[in-house]
């Protein structure tokens, strides 16, 4: 038995009934193409998290007065209880922790109103920072200089901008120098910050800094604060600068021996975790449901194959006439059902990428094509062919010859 022969005659039953064609791979192309695209934006996603969310570093850790995430209501009730962490934890610390290269605090606000001239922006993100966040955060200016030590002793009302402002507000003139209003105060631009783009059609540049003692001075000292800090490497300096704050800030919350922290730390490592642990399971998911698809589709695959073994009685006894064994011609049916499946596989592949990047190009979500997938998309789609391809295979193999010759449609 010739393979591509019986390649051929598959295709060429694709082409000849290409309504049929297009119903019987519908199912396979369907379950595919949904694998496809979700693998590809997870995939996009994950690096898109890694690269340009969770940036900072795996020395870098972040102290919090609750988890960033909190999935029970139990723990958000029980984390509400807990003191707010104060600009003097973050001095005690800077000061005391040996184990720390960098100590930084933020704080801020999301729904900020910032105006210059006749042109204003609304919720515009309101930074406070110290003046070492920017090398924790590594934020790169492009125009003037970031905030000083002497601009946060002295509650300076400077700020920083971002792209956003510039572009809507400023479009035309030189930002440095310029007084703009950020919710009814007037502060004075002293810094640019470089272009970071959009995360998930969101703008990464609509936001303004200032020092976080004119932060606090303007929309109060009792909110919620964060501490950053960086350590004096990864694995073991990272350890050790975790032990050491979690022992400074024990002592100074009076968190009893025994008990729990009254506070959290939180490393990249953990938000990649969360966020891959997130991805899996909505992956899962997907995976079930188009499962449920293919196997429709193998099942349209199979009636298909079997309606052409009822066509093609008269030529399988021909054929076993002229001395084709039973393998043969199951091996024949084998191929033509597991072609068919493959050409559904490789349509999902193209539409499931086609679908990824055109949500790409129109909201900004990213999307990266994972090469495991587009071949596990063929090998899957080939499979569900030669499964459903069995049963119609054996029909067809176990004819008798002289049946065969004599059957009429």
């Amino acid at each position: 038995m010739n393979v591509l022969e019986a390649i051929r005659i598959a295709l060429q039953s694709l082409w000849a009934n290409k309504l049929r064609s297009v119903l019987t791979l519908l199912g396979v192309v369907i379950g595919v193409a949904a694998v496809i695209a979700v693998v590809t934006f997870v995939n996009g996603i994950n690096r898109y998290v890694a690269e340009k969310i969770f940036n900072l570093g795996a020395d870098v850790f972040i102290v919090n007065k609750t988890p960033n995430v909190i999935t029970d209501i139990e723990t958000f009730l029980e984390t509400q209880k807990r003191k707010d962490l104060t600009l003097e934890d973050y001095q005690v610390l800077r000061d005391t922790c040996k184990s720390c290269m960098i100590l930084g605090a933020s704080t801020n606000t999301s729904d900020g109103h910032v105006k210059y001239g006749q042109q204003s922006s609304s919720d515009t993100g309101v930074r406070g920072w110290t003046p070492s966040m920017g090398r924790i955060y590594d934020l790169e200016l492009v125009e003037g200089r970031g905030i000083t030590e002497s601009d946060m002793d002295t509650a300076t009302r400077v700020v920083v901008i971002g792209n956003d402002i510039v572009e809507n507000l400023m479009a035309g003139t030189d930002p440095i120098g310029k007084e703009i209003r950020v919710d009814g105060n007037a502060y004075t631009v002293v810094g640019v910050a470089k272009k970071q783009g959009k995360t998930l059609g969101q703008s990464r540049d609509n936001w303004v800094m200032m020092p976080i003692t004119t932060w606090q001075r303007q929309y109060g000292a009792h909110t919620p604060m964060r501490i950053w800090g960086k350590a004096y490497g990864v694995g073991a300096g990272l350890d050790r600068a975790l032990d050491e704050v979690r022992v400074i800030l024990r002592g100074r919350r009076h968190d009893l021996p025994g008990k729990p922290d009254s506070f959290e730390i939180e490393t990249n490592q953990s938000f990649l975790s969360l966020w891959a642990s997130i991805s899996e399971n909505f992956f899962a998911v997907t995976i079930a449901l188009a499962s449920i698809s293919l196997i429709i589709g193998g099942i349209v695959i199979m009636n298909i194959m079997l309606v052409s073994v009822t066509e093609r009685t008269r030529e399988i006894g021909i054929r076993k006439a002229l001395g084709a064994r039973r393998r043969d011609v199951m091996a024949q049916f084998l191929i033509e059902s597991s072609t068919m499946a493959l050409v559904g596989g490789l349509l999902g592949i193209l539409l499931g990428i086609l679908v990824a990047k055109t949500v790409t190009l129109l909201i900004g979500m990213p999307s990266a094509i994972a090469l495991w997938a587009v071949l596990a998309g063929v090998i899957v789609s080939t499979s569900v062919g030669v499964f459903f391809g069995v049963y119609p295979a054996r029909r067809a193999a176990d004819l008798d010859p002289i049946v065969a010759l004599r059957f009429e449609l």
